[in-house]
């Protein structure tokens, strides 16, 4: 069953497989020139022919170059076709573990008449394809079906390649709606399995791992001349076949949707619409409830339960989701899994590692944190960890403690020594009045971030890492409709952007600040001692990020590579958020010393909220208006407003708080 079928696009794939294939023919032609000329030279002497002292010249010329030419071809193609192909790091799901996830995928795969996947795997991204994993080097394939078994006179089926599925789907969606968003994904095996394009993706794919050998750094000069040529011969190769390899994968993915239409047609129109959602639930639990976390040095193991939980919110806040919650009585897709919640962790560990670049393993400083323990393990110790660093800044820069009546310790950290230090002297400071009606446009700026805060993020295009492949390999069929050009070497999208919110570091819900990446003269603090105190966290921060970095990885290289990744190579981490610029840094820091105060003083306590992170709760609310205050403290050293809502909360800075 090569399962090329009749659709259009299949036909428009084999021919640009046929193309590219010629191409590898032309280039083992230029390679075997040079020596069936010289046999050709060399058999014209030995018959009488072709002698004298030109033919004699000739033959040498082109005797060299026949030795030359013909073990560096050899080379490049020894190194093309053993090269390890570049694989996305997953959570492989074994049938036993999965058996129901097994038997509704290949009863997918009989409706659309096409070959099923040989395995199934997670990856912690909202995005499904299918990635092509029968190189030797990726351990050893699959046992063939008994239709895939060569006999006389039969050329063995390729084997089919593996199902990755985004494991946000399988937690958010109902088992309907994923097998309706698999569907044009499964129907991309029917094309792969015809000889002719997987010999094409075979080829891309060593010319490709080829590009990736040659660029390994560290190697002695011979070897990197060596390696020189090996990159240039296929770069060139993968210039001249990168067009129909585009092609190629167009078609496969035009004819998977094309023979998906069938298939549960009405009901994949809904699942859209859950994949977007997914997606922007996904976005805004790893942005904002799951990086301060990793920041901390815990990894949240339950991120996809947490996908339902922020998902579930969204659809409570914000009228656009109505209706979606209601599904939750149907059969959710993770009751296929055996162990949800064993594949949870898993997935939830590489999530860590391909957004943030944590350790492969739990340790001692990387160890996982349940939703229970979150604000205490986590909130907590965030707020009271900055508050310290702010502290050890002021130390640096010569700040003498607030005097406080009565305290057994007055150097002890008080919030007053903060508020005392950033007030500009000889300023007269806001009223009590003017603080409670804040001006036009503070209060829509605040309208405008709680807006934000409740709508769910565009889910735009991630950034691919360094690590992903050639543009055209593995057919993938991603799950929409119609489907994009596939490439089955595919990595792990990155989140979208963030939205432009103003973090509050919990107290206001947005945990992170997010704006212009690059610092410009307007981002910078708005008074002298602002821009000092922001630069010496910048600066501290930096220090503490660089051991954190030097510690990680000579961890990494002692520990043994994980279960789920079949890579030799360090993945750099796919950014989440821009870099805090300094104005933000100072922000944080100051808002988590409040929420200490807030915590020690006012008997507040930290806590989770799905879609904004750490959040601070007075009196059982939640305090979303203390930015503009802190900002109004830290750009114009004016602490009237700050000063009159910790009043109005019962908050005293003149107490000492606990650090960390």
């Amino acid at each position: 069953m090569t399962g090329i079928g009749v659709e259009a696009g299949a036909q428009a794939a084999r021919s640009r497989a046929l193309a590219v294939l010629r191409v590898r023919g032309r280039a083992l032609a230029a390679a075997l020139l040079p020596a069936g000329a010289a046999v050709i030279l060399l058999t014209g002497a030995s018959t009488g022919h072709l002698v004298g002292p030109g033919w004699d010249a000739a033959r040498w010329i082109v005797g060299v170059l026949a030795l030359l030419v013909l073990p560096a071809a050899a080379g490049v193609a020894v190194v093309v076709a053993r090269a390890r192909p570049a694989m996305s790091p997953t959570v492989p799901i074994p049938e036993e573990s999965a058996p129901d996830l097994y038997r509704m995928v290949r009863d997918l795969a009989d409706r659309l008449d096409v070959p099923a996947p040989s395995a199934i795997a997670l990856t912690p991204d909202c995005d499904s394809w299918l990635e092509d994993r029968a190189h030797s080097a990726h351990g050893p394939p699959p046992r063939p079906a008994p239709d895939e078994i060569a006999g006389p006179g039969r050329r063995r089926a390729p084997v089919a390649p593996v199902l990755v599925i985004g494991s946000p789907f399988l937690w958010w969606m109902r088992v309907g709606e994923l097998r309706a968003v698999l569907a044009p994904v499964i129907a991309g095996t029917g094309p792969s399995a015809h000889p002719d394009i997987a010999a094409a993706r075979r080829f891309v794919r060593g010319l490709d791992a080829a590009v990736a050998v040659a660029s390994t750094p560290g190697r002695c000069p011979l070897a990197r001349g060596l390696c020189a040529a090996l990159g240039w011969v296929a770069r060139l190769l993968l210039r001249g076949c990168r067009e129909h390899a585009t092609q190629m994968e167009r078609g496969v993915a035009a004819a998977a949707a094309e023979r998906a239409q069938a298939v549960d047609y009405g009901l994949r129109i809904v699942a859209q619409e859950q994949v977007g959602l997914a997606y922007a639930g996904w976005d805004r639990l790893l942005t904002k409830v799951a990086l301060p976390a990793w920041r901390m040095g815990r990894w949240p193991s339950r991120l996809d339960a947490g996908v339902v939980a922020a998902l579930t919110e969204l659809s409570r806040r914000d009228r656009l989701a109505e209706g979606f919650a209601s599904r939750l009585g149907e059969r959710p897709a993770c009751d296929l899994l055996e162990e949800p919640g064993a594949v949870d962790e898993a997935a939830s560990l590489l999530a860590a590692r391909l957004f943030h670049g944590g350790p492969a393993e739990p340790g001692p400083d990387w160890s996982p944190v349940d939703w229970q323990a979150y604000p205490e393990e986590v909130v907590d110790r965030t707020w009271r960890a900055d508050a310290a660093r702010l502290h050890r800044v002021l130390d640096s820069l010569g700040v003498r403690p607030s005097p406080t009546p009565g305290a057994p310790d007055p150097t002890a950290p008080t919030l007053s020594r903060v508020l005392d230090h950033l007030t500009t002297p000889n300023r007269p400071q806001t009223s009590p009045q003017t603080a409670e009606d804040p001006a036009p446009e503070a209060l829509a700026h605040t309208a405008e971030g709680e807006h934000a805060a409740h709508a769910p993020s565009r889910a735009a295009e991630g950034e691919r890492a360094a690590h992903a492949p050639s543009q055209a390999a593995e057919g993938e069929v991603a799950p929409h409709d119609p489907p994009q050009a596939a490439d089955g070497e595919h990595t792990p999208q990155g989140p979208p952007a963030p939205d432009d919110e103003t973090r509050t570091g919990g107290a206001g819900g947005n945990t992170d600040a997010e704006g212009e990446a690059e610092a410009d003269p307007a981002e910078a603090p708005g008074t002298p001692r602002s821009a000092a105190l922001a630069a010496g966290i910048t600066a501290e921060l930096a220090r503490e990020e660089a051991r954190a970095q030097q510690h990680a990885a000579t961890a990494a290289r002692s520990q043994e590579r994980p279960r789920w990744d079949d890579s030799d190579c360090v993945l750099p981490p796919f950014p989440l958020q821009p870099q805090r610029t300094a104005r933000e840094l100072l922000a944080d820091h100051v808002t988590a010393m409040v929420c200490c105060a807030a915590v020690d003083t006012a008997g507040a306590v930290p806590a989770l909220d799905w879609l904004d992170g750490p959040s601070l709760l007075l009196g059982g609310e939640r305090a979303a208006d203390l930015a503009p205050k802190v900002r109004s403290l830290i750009e114009e050293g004016d602490p009237g407003p700050l000063r009159h809502w910790l009043a109005a909360s019962g908050i005293r800075p003149e107490k000492p708080v606990r650090l960390v």
